[in-house]
This record gives structure tokens, C-alpha cells and sequence, in this order.
């Protein structure tokens, strides 16, 4: 990927197909000029209830063709996590660039009343993003540092 003259990333050229019950939804969009997330939306026919604390796959409609080198991570959508205490269950959920089938989102109501997702409704982001492949390198010994095996909370409380 390269960079246009003032700075921003040229945009990556990813395949997608509408799949039928998405024939009259718009394809994901950026909501803003600086939005990192396109917004997914529900491509059911019949509203989708979620009772607290409970959850469902909403499907968006379309399926896509990621190149190589990247992946799809399915976001919760921060208003609707805010308003409603809806998030995507298994955030990020990630779509591997090998996968063609359609993209689904695992909702779950964390919030106290029950939420309807309605057909159209934006539910979640899709962010595309680089993914680096490791190798590993088997050691008797990591380095050193200050943190060392310190985790959860080591790091003190600001």
C-alpha cells in the first residue's frame, strides 16, 4: 500500500460480493473522512430481539476477498455499546483473507433492557488491517526486562 501526497493511505481494493438478502442494502461505508471502521449493517429480514444477556449472528450481506497479508476484524460499534450495552461478543472477531463466506457479527446485549436490531441497522466496524506472520525461535531464555513476568495489574493503578 502506498501514501497520496498529503499523508493518507491509498486505498486497498478489496473485493466483495452482495450476497441476495443484502440486494437493497449499501455496501459497508466509512461514516467519516477519518473513520478507521466501515460500518457492517444487519441483513435480516425479520428484526433480531436480544433479551439482556443473551446473543445472536446477525448476518451483513456480503462475503469478501481479502488479499493475502490482511485481515477483517469485526468491532463493536462504540454507541451502540454506550446507548444500549450491545458489543460484539468475540471482539475483534477476526476474518481471515482465505475465508469467502459472509461476513457474520455475534451480538450480545450486556445492557438491561432488550434491544431490536432492525433490518439496515449498523451493528458493528470492519476495519482491514496488515497481519504479520511469525516464525518462532525456540530459546532456553527470554531477555530481560524492567516488567520481567509481571501481568495482570503489575503495572500499578495510575
Amino acid at each position: 500500500m502506498t501514501t497520496l501526497d498529503h499523508g493518507a493511505p491509498e486505498a486497498l481494493a478489496v473485493p466483495v460480493l452482495r450476497l441476495p438478502h443484502a440486494r437493497d442494502l449499501d455496501l459497508p461505508t466509512y461514516a467519516t473522512a477519518g473513520a478507521a471502521g466501515l460500518d457492517l449493517v444487519a441483513a435480516v429480514d425479520d428484526p433480531v430481539g436480544l433479551a439482556p444477556g443473551t446473543f445472536a449472528t446477525v448476518p451483513t450481506g456480503i462475503a469478501v476477498a481479502l488479499p493475502p497479508g490482511y485481515e477483517g476484524q469485526v468491532r463493536p460499534r462504540s454507541g451502540l455499546a454506550a446507548r444500549q450495552g450491545v458489543t460484539v461478543l468475540n471482539a475483534p472477531g477476526t476474518i481471515d483473507a482465505d475465508y469467502r463466506g459472509e461476513v457474520g457479527v455475534i451480538l450480545i446485549n450486556h445492557g438491561a433492557e432488550p434491544v431490536t436490531i432492525p433490518r439496515g441497522m449498523r451493528i458493528a466496524q470492519f476495519v482491514v488491517a496488515p497481519v504479520v506472520r511469525v516464525t518462532w525461535a525456540p530459546m532456553t531464555r527470554l531477555p530481560e526486562t524492567p516488567r520481567g513476568g509481571g501481568g495482570f495489574g503489575s503495572t500499578g493503578v495510575a
